[in-house]
């Protein structure tokens, strides 16, 4: 009975640690390594979530009206390693976004670069071989 009970727990610890890579998703799950986009926006939030952070833009086109972007960035503890902070982008930055639009067209892309106006770039992507990844990314 109570090695029935100790293989039920151990199967319990196995299934919740399983969780949470089923909420995450590979690259080209969501996003087209075929349709890369880059535009100039205002940073509107940062947000620092698992399992990866994000990045709101404010974008404005030539007509001047302006579309909020979504930018997957990696996760927080990876950007923490590259020398992000929670401080890093405070609303109202302007940066330029190079990444890849997701596949059902919607304002949202996985970014792989961003530059900030003085010309200094950041790797933002999730890591060094994703199609999302930039050239001369940190090697896993």
């Amino acid at each position: 009975m109570r090695s029935k009970f100790v293989a039920l727990m151990i199967a319990i610890a196995l299934l919740g640690a399983a969780v949470p890579v089923w909420a995450h998703h590979a690259f080209a799950a969501e996003f087209d390594a075929n349709k890369p986009v880059k535009f100039r926006g205002m940073v509107t939030k940062m947000e620092w979530i698992n399992p990866h952070a994000w990045i709101h833009i404010d974008v404005k086109g030539e007509d001047g009206k302006v579309t909020p972007w979504m930018i997957e960035a990696a996760a927080p503890n990876a950007l923490l390693r590259r020398g992000w902070t929670k401080n890093s982008l405070p609303s109202g930055t302007e940066i330029l976004v190079e990444g890849y639009q997701s596949k059902d067209g919607s304002n949202r892309a996985n970014g792989s670069i961003i530059t900030f106006t003085d010309g200094k770039k950041l790797f933002v992507g999730s890591s060094a071989g994703d199609p999302g990844a930039a050239p001369g990314a940190p090697p896993r």
